[in-house]
């Protein structure tokens, strides 16, 4: 009976807190009773006066099963006291007192009536799992709490809750733990590491729970793995052993219709093997379980704002995960719990999943803050804030949608999320619970004359694909046969498919011939359904007529325009995407020869090895035309010239792009000649390129004008700097588009004539090429940007050169290199006259020996 169960342990204390205290966090194990006896108690107590109380769950069968399962303790039909509230399904009426919700649907309700009128308390329940819309709907609630709603209880629940940071937040209020009577759980680990290569981890679960039922293990069990794919794998190797014979064998994701999620936490007279996702973790409560097989993996949807692409990989779930699994196995008797994974591999864990604000796309919420009037999203009261990026890639998706738009005329078209406001069009789009990018399909549709074709796209592709991958030649054939093995759109063949599936009741041999998944198949009516009854609700016309495949490929155009790719080449699937992004085209995609398309699912996926690829699917092919009709401002076309170091050449081609994304290029001939011959002189600036006619020379002619212009400002001759060095090669190649063509033009008098006559005679006089020396040799001189000048001489040159030679009007000392008659240095000095006084000497009786033949005065 529920009067038994842990929780009422807290039943006074928690009446006590809440009587004098509006914030409440409450910790209590998994299986305590919380989710289902805390909202009894409140009504109880008369805690929510006359109003609802109102219990958020993360997941859908969660808020459903629960609903269920208090209705059926108060002996009350589902959908009066008792009921659920979840996207496209209501089951509630004006006399329900407990309505359990998922935390979009109350967010959705704060936007409609942002007092919460009729509502006394808000239960966040199962707040460690940190999903995004709890954070949002918690932060709002926390806001209205403060203002116009004083008398508004919260509490926040968890089974495994860091509650210090969540305490800080919710400032004042109370905290409430619960030990529970969970019973123990002895917890082992693998000794070695497991080879998924070599033993599916499905495999080793059947292993597993063979060994345990051959040593008299007893009760249920309960065996987590990461998706639909693993647990129908895990079901066909129970299947398989003699150990599980007498077992009910089921499976339990919320991808299941609800008959079935209802049977995997029925009892039953034997004893059954329950195969779940994480969505058993928590809420849901399978009574008898006394072994728990732990995988150890989740598929967790994660989004990438960088690269604008969702992913959805299998991935090592955290300790707090882990713990929550385990105590599954404790809640009526000692239990088992057999991690798939060594001891060392959970170390390494990490300790707490990361939340869903930090990993999610954050589109429909940043919609929905905006129609709610929060101007700066970064002020906003975020228990954890996003990352920048991910603000600004679901401002500029809404921009792009037409749902935001600048606040004012002044702002620019790149603004930031908290200079852009919601537009009419986004307030339109809000009406609609899905994604922005499925309410401006809508909406679109609308305009174009094929609402119902649209509502069936955006059901078929709300869930998991209804393709089966592996299938074999016949059923290849057989979909090219009736559907057709080219196309406009890979949703329009799907579309086709669906068709013939529902034309024959879903009947197993029709979905098989195509190759369908029976019961996803049947799933998208019902979402059907409910996506036409919305547009309905909306003022859309969904009678299914005749429509021009155009008009929904256009459709599709405008609600994934930042999905727009261009196919590379021939060869291969490759893509380029706007916003600067790659991938590849899914290999069975019908629209495999347009070389311009749109994806409705651009996603990364796991390979061999633990490689991953981006692959986009459910691909529609677009014509370059409708980009200019239906987004005018965001083409451009420009001419883009690129030099070609292979050929040496200067190449110029018309460029016409969507966004970043280039969609036509036409090559031009001749290239524009200022930008050929700017190319050409930053090749040779670059010194990749090298001119016959520019040598050491020249280059030391630039040097003595810069530096004379430093050294004696008052003669007024101009440097040549490195913008006029290329200015100067930019007129050498003028006219020219390839190497060979300037490669023999004169460059000197081009350089030379930078200075007229009287300059460059000035420049001869006060930064001299060479200096005459007393013997009649003239000595080169050798300048350099930073060092002082210097001279190299043999000592025998230097007699009667008593002092240092100077230059630029005898403001700068030349170094001279005194060199040995073997043309050897022996002294690099600034003092000449110390030279002859000091040194001379020495050198003189040395080198009188060595070299008898030289003149030594």
């Amino acid at each position: 009976m529920p009067e038994r169960l842990p929780i009422y342990e807290l039943e006074a204390d928690l009446v006590a807190r809440l009587r004098t205290g509006r914030r409440l966090i409450v910790t209590a194990p998994t299986g305590s009773g919380k989710s289902t006896q805390i909202p009894q108690m409140l009504l109880r107590h008369g805690l929510a006066g006359t109003g609802q109380v109102v219990i958020l769950q993360p997941r859908r069968l969660a808020a459903r099963l629960l609903a269920a399962r208090v209705a059926a303790e108060l002996g009350v039909p589902l959908g009066r006291e008792v009921g659920y509230q979840i996207r496209f399904d209501d089951r509630t009426g004006p006399d329900t007192r407990l309505r359990f919700v998922t935390e979009g649907v109350l967010l959705r309700q704060m936007l409609e009536d942002p007092e919460l009128r009729g509502v006394s308390v808000l239960i966040f329940d199962e707040f460690h799992e940190r999903h995004l819309y709890g954070d949002i709907t918690l932060a709002r609630a926390l806001d209205l709490q403060e203002g116009a709603r004083p008398d508004l209880r919260l509490i926040v629940m968890s089974a495994t809750l860091d509650a210090a940071p969540l305490e800080r937040s919710l400032q004042p209020c109370e905290l409430l733990q619960s030990a529970g009577r969970q019973f123990p759980v002895e917890i082992r680990h693998l000794d070695r590491p497991v080879d998924p290569e070599r033993q599916p981890v499905w495999e080793l679960a059947a292993e597993v729970f063979a060994r345990y039922v051959r040593a008299g293990g007893e009760g249920d069990v309960l065996i987590f793995m990461p998706g639909a794919f693993e647990i129908m794998q895990t079901l066909e190797s129970l299947r398989h052993r003699d150990e599980a014979r007498g077992f009910v064998l089921l499976p339990l994701h919320g991808e299941l219709p609800p008959t079935e999620q209802d049977a995997a936490v029925a009892r039953y007279d034997r004893r059954k093997v329950v195969v779940a996702t994480n969505v058993a973790e928590t809420s849901i409560t399978i009574d008898g379980v006394r072994l728990v097989i732990d995988s150890g993996l989740a598929r967790l949807p994660r989004y990438d704002p960088y690269r604008g692409i969702n992913t959805l990989l299998v991935e090592k779930i955290s300790r707090a995960a882990a713990d929550q699994r385990a105590g599954r196995a404790g809640r009526t008797a000692p239990g088992l719990c057999v991690r798939l994974w060594t001891e060392r591999e959970h170390e390494l864990r990490p300790a707490r999943e990361l939340p869903e604000v930090r990993r999610l796309d954050l589109a429909e919420v940043v919609l929905t803050l905006k129609a709610a009037g929060v101007r700066d999203l970064r002020r906003f009261r975020w228990l954890e804030p996003p990352e920048e990026q991910a603000l600004a890639h679901a401002a500029e998706l809404l921009v792009d949608l037409g749902a935001l738009a600048p606040g004012s005329a002044a702002a620019p078209a790149g603004s930031e999320p908290r200079d852009l406001v919601i537009t009419p069009l986004g307030r339109r789009m809000l009406a609609f619970p899905v994604h922005p990018r499925y309410a401006r399909l809508l909406l679109a549709a609308q305009d174009h004359g094929c609402v119902y074709q649209a509502c069936l796209i955006a059901a078929l592709t709300q869930g998991r694909d209804p393709w089966l991958r592996r299938v074999d030649k016949d059923t290849r054939e057989t979909r090219a046969d009736l559907l057709g093995e080219k196309g406009a759109s890979d949703l329009f063949v799907l579309m086709r498919a669906w068709t013939y599936a529902a034309k024959n009741n879903f009947r197993a041999e029709a979905c098989r011939r195509l190759g369908l998944h029976i019961q996803t198949a049947r799933q998208v009516a019902p979402l059907l359904d409910q996506f036409l009854r919305l547009a309905r609700e909306q003022g859309l016309d969904t009678a299914p007529g005749r429509f021009q495949d155009t008009a929904l490929q256009k459709c599709l155009l405008i609600a994934f325009s930042d999905r727009v790719a261009r196919r590379l080449d021939t060869g291969t699937l490759r893509c380029e995407l706007v916003h600067g992004r790659r991938g590849v085209l899914a290999r069975d995609s019908v629209v495999q020869d347009h070389p311009l398309l749109v994806a409705a699912e651009v996603r990364e996926v796991g390979q061999t090895g633990g490689n991953t690829q981006t692959v986009l699917s459910l691909a529609t092919a677009i014509e370059p035309a409708w980009l200019e009709e239906l987004f005018p401002r965001d083409l451009t076309r420009q001419v883009r010239c690129f030099y070609d170091a292979t050929t040496r050449r200067v190449y110029a081609e018309e460029v016409r792009t969507f966004r970043d994304l280039v969609i036509e290029k036409r090559v031009l001939e001749p290239p524009p000649a200022d930008e050929a011959a700017r190319l050409l002189a930053a090749e040779i600036l670059a010194g990749r390129l090298a001119l016959e006619d520019w040598d050491h020379a020249l280059e030391q002619w630039i040097v003595r004008l810069n530096r004379l212009s430093q050294w004696c400002p008052e003669l007024g001759l101009p440097p040549l700097t490195e913008a006029d060095r290329r200015d100067l090669l930019e007129q050498l190649c003028q006219g020219a588009f390839t190497f060979r063509e300037v490669r023999s033009r004169p460059v000197k008098p081009l350089v030379h004539g930078w200075l007229n006559a009287a300059q460059r005679r000035l420049l001869e006089e006060h930064a001299p090429e060479r200096l005459e020396l007393p013997g009649g040799r003239r000595a080169k001189v050798v300048y350099d940007p930073v060092l002082p000048p210097r001279l190299a001489a043999r000592i025998q040159d230097l007699y009667g050169l008593t002092q240092t030679p100077r230059i630029a009007r005898g403001r700068v000392p030349v170094v001279v290199e005194i060199l040995a008659p073997n043309q050897r240095p022996v002294q690099v000095t600034q003092d000449l006259a110390g030279f002859w006084r000091e040194h001379y000497p020495r050198l003189k009786q040395e080198f009188q020996r060595q070299y008898p033949k030289h003149e030594w005065r």
